[in-house]
């Protein structure tokens, strides 16, 4: 009981921490997003589709005259322009970038009045002069920066050295985001490229005005269409918004892996229940003889488990929270900082905790509490326990095959799909119909499977060994149940296994194919390449040539007058030496010719575009062009599929010098036997820009593997509950086993079997449950991962791999897993009393 506790306890604690540590969070933006912002924000109106320019690695503005427009409205006490810039990266001497790694942003501004409501200077003083900056405490703090130390700001518009003036400390809690301020004067000329501009103005109301008809007065004074306004409650919200998206999205993943925790505890939960009402078999019989009806057998059980679940749940509620504060230290040790004084407690909290375990907890033991308000008074001429059930139901059998068929059939038809969206839905039902068919047909599978593993596993041990297979196979169901917790965790790796081994051979395999720059030059953060570094590499020894990539976007109408928003890649012509398209008409090389640009080959298929065609590109950024499409480019690859480009020369008449994107990729090609060191000249090149990563295909492919690995490890963490609690089943099974067969283990020890033996043969039957329970999880999660990979392979990953190291791993981990968790119910076997046990009731 003390098991099936913590398997609730488990469960509810990962749901419970989830929701505080979500929570928190939370309250942590909503907290600095509250103090940030002032009454009224006056910033940049979005251009058409979308923001103004964002991929120059300049934000947008406004001009100067805009403050003094803002003051002159009725009801503003004061205004003062700020300056903001995400597009930076700060370096400390050791050219180290001191950005988080957590993925929050690094900021550059200028310091101002509205700072002072979440920060205070904490050392030093406000920064005077382009010479000076200053630095959040957080950031000074995990690089252990001080007074006086030079720092180099890399923008677009060039590098900027300063040395800190001063240290800012927050007043809130800091989520992780790297700061750096400098004078206004200074934060116009090097972050925005010049004077008399600003990113915002920062309004502030007179007493007893409030921020709405603070933002009509503004809205009167400079034209209510020339700029956008926003109240704080407004800006709040919106940033609110951006971050609510991110933590729903980690919010209920992190609830998903809950729920499987608890779909494998019900497992557990049924098999206690089912062995305490079988042992309690003739008391439950004596109750029944002296006038308890059946109602009252099931309610004490339902009881019973009721209190099993409300305690369980408790203490997971505790340890939830427990969770959650231990989850914050760990952000804090990766960089996102949050307080345990905005430790976020909702009273839904506990309330869910509390019913999802007391909920499952019941239902889970509702099966057995009927079992045992069937036993007839009867039973209490019986010897305790009842027979083991050596075959499954007839019907249960018949049921699971149907199940299993229903899913099989739907795994077929996912993989010989040709949508994906459909695919996708047949996958989803092959899934649940084949875990469920295997669920239920697990008694019937083991008296087949466990045989033949104890065939491999347990004969070499002789008798013993025979033993444990025949403990193994007496209670099918039992074991099934044991097994199925074992095996839904286990599916789960091997089909996301095989899928990331799918996912990572299929790109290494279209880069061999597709690729043939040499050399790849980007920021994980996508952030646009600065001038300055892409004149360092157009300048590094024994180079073929370099290839600018960068994307604008724009409302494409086709010649059947069907129009939609867009991205066209704008690249050098040289691309087609760095990326090798098959070509469905036309030439690729042609796409880069005047006025010309491809489309691909869907595109041309859904709208009737053939080679000739006059294309309507009106850039988001420029104006109009008619562009006349040269060629068609196949999309049966992975690499740019779907993708049109046209030359960068083609952009550059249509979209001002001011307005064009950054590249946010560079390609290069070495000279021909100039492989190794034109490597070491382009890595020479940008070792001063630590925000770019410089890789060769090996280098890249290595990126994605690590990049997939890191992905399946984060979720086999998620799933490590999972099995843990399934670990915690097999242990149950065993203990309340041995209970179960007191009185045989007795007889078997007076017969000659040793206290060592004893042990072995218990551990050798958690070992072929264990195994039992992973060769049906493995092969079932690599037939869902295989299905999956025939759908990606529509998205072009046509290479199916199985991962047989991990395969082979996790089947023989299992196997440890089994001997582990016999460790404790075979010591207390080996530790009984032969006549006392042979004496048991």
């Amino acid at each position: 009981m003390a098991l099936s506790a913590v398997a609730v306890l488990l469960s509810v604690a990962f749901v419970c921490g989830t929701l505080v540590f979500t929570d928190t969070m939370n309250t942590t933006f909503d907290k600095l997003f509250a103090v940030t912002n002032s009454n009224v924000t006056v910033s940049p109106k979005k251009a058409e589709g979308g923001e103004d320019t964002p991929d120059r690695g300049m934000p947008a503005v406004l001009p100067a005259s805009a403050v003094e427009q803002v003051k002159k409205a009725e009801g503003v006490k004061g205004a003062e322009g700020g300056v903001v810039s995400m597009s930076v990266t700060v370096v400390n001497a050791k050219n180290e970038n001191l950005g988080s790694t957590t993925g929050a942003p690094t900021i550059a501004g200028n310091w101002n009045d509205n700072e002072l409501k979440s920060m205070k200077i904490t050392s030093g003083r406000a920064p005077r002069g382009p010479a000076e900056m200053m630095v959040d405490a957080d950031t000074a703090g995990k690089h252990h920066l001080k007074l006086g130390d030079e720092l180099r700001t890399i923008a677009v518009t060039g590098d900027i050295r300063a040395r800190i003036s001063g240290i800012a400390t927050f007043t809130v809690t800091n989520p992780g985001a790297a700061i750096v301020y400098f004078d206004t004067a200074t934060a116009q000329e090097k972050l925005l490229g010049g004077p008399g501009l600003f990113t915002h103005v920062n309004v502030t109301a007179k007493d007893g005005v409030s921020d709405e008809q603070l933002k009509q007065n503004v809205a009167a004074a400079v034209g209510a269409d020339t700029y956008k306004l926003q109240t704080a409650k407004e800006a709040a919200d919106a940033n609110r918004k951006d971050v609510g998206s991110f933590l729903n999205v980690m919010k209920y993943v992190m609830l998903g892996f809950a729920g499987i925790a608890f779909l494998v505890g019900i497992f557990l939960i049924f098999n206690t229940f089912s062995m305490l009402v079988a042992q309690r078999t003739r008391e439950i019989g004596l109750m029944r003889a002296i006038g308890a009806d059946s109602g009252q057998v099931l309610k004490s059980v339902i009881v019973e488990a009721f209190l099993l679940g409300l305690v369980g749940s408790a203490l997971g509620v505790g340890a939830g929270v427990g969770l959650a504060v231990g989850l914050m230290k760990l952000m804090g040790q990766m960089g996102m900082h949050l307080s345990t004084d905005d430790l976020t407690i909702a009273w839904t909290t506990p309330v869910v905790g509390l019913v999802l375990g007391i909920i499952v907890t019941v239902v889970s033991a509702f099966i057995p509490a009927r079992r045992a308000g069937k036993v007839s008074p009867m039973a209490a001429l019986r010897d305790a326990g009842t027979p083991g059930d050596k075959k499954a139901g007839r019907i249960r059998a018949v049921v699971g095959l149907v199940l299993t068929g229903i899913g099989g059939a739907g795994l077929f038809l996912a993989a010989g799909a040709e949508k994906a969206a459909p695919g996708s839905l047949w996958l989803a039902l092959g899934v649940l119909f084949t875990l469920i068919g295997f669920i239920v047909i697990g008694p019937l599978l083991a008296g087949v499977v466990v045989r033949l593993l104890s065939g491999v596993v347990l004969r070499p041990f002789g008798s013993v060994g025979r033993l444990a297979e025949r403990n193994a196979l007496r209670n099918p169901r039992r074991t099934g149940a044991t097994a199925a917790a074992l095996m839904i965790g286990l599916a789960l790796v091997a089909c996301l296994s095989v899928v990331g081994s799918s996912m990572v051979a299929s790109a290494t395999d279209e880069l061999d194919k597709s690729v043939g720059a040499d050399y790849i030059v980007q920021s994980q953060a996508r952030q646009p390449v600065v001038p300055q570094a892409e004149q360092a590499l157009r300048g590094a020894k024994d180079l073929d040539h370099v290839t600018a990539y960068r994307e604008v976007k724009a409302k494409i109408t086709a010649p059947d007058g069907s129009a939609g928003d867009g991205f066209l890649s704008v690249n050098d012509p040289t691309y087609v030496k760095d990326v090798r398209r098959k070509m469905v008409a036309g030439e690729h090389a042609a796409a880069y010719g005047k006025g010309a640009m491809s489309v691909g080959s869907i595109y041309a298929d859904e709208h009737h575009v053939k080679v000739g065609d006059e294309m309507t590109v009106a850039f988001s950024q420029g104006r109009t062009a008619k562009l006349k499409v040269a060629a068609i480019t196949s999309d049966e690859g992975n690499i740019d599929k779907g993708v049109m480009y046209i030359s960068t020369a083609t952009a550059e008449q249509y979209i001002p010098a001011d307005r064009m994107p950054r590249p946010f990729m560079l390609l290069a090609k070495a000279a021909d036997g100039k492989a190794d060191s034109a490597y070491a000249g382009v890595k020479a090149a940008l070792a001063e820009y630590p925000q770019y990563d410089v890789r060769n295909q090996t280098d890249y492919k290595k990126s994605l593997k690590d990049q997939v690995g890191q992905l399946l490890n984060m979720v086999y963490g998620l799933l490590a509950l999972a099995i843990i609690v399934a670990v915690l089943g097999v242990v149950n099974t065993l203990a309340l086993s041995v209970v179960e067969r007191t009185r045989e283990i007795g007889l078997m020890r007076a017969i000659g079997l040793s206290r060592r033996q004893l042990r072995r043969m218990i551990r050798l039957e958690s070992v072929v449950i264990a195994l039992f329970g992973a060769l049906l999880g493995l092969g079932l999660g690599m037939g869902w991962g295989a299905t999956a990979q025939q759908l990606l392979a529509l998205q072009g990953l046509k290479v199916l791999e199985i991962p047989w190291p991990t395969i082979i791993g996790v089947f023989a981990g299992s196997a440890f897993v089994g001997l582990f968790a016999a460790l404790v119910p075979a010591f207390r076997a080996g530790r009984m009393n032969v006549l006392n046990a042979i004496a048991s009731d």
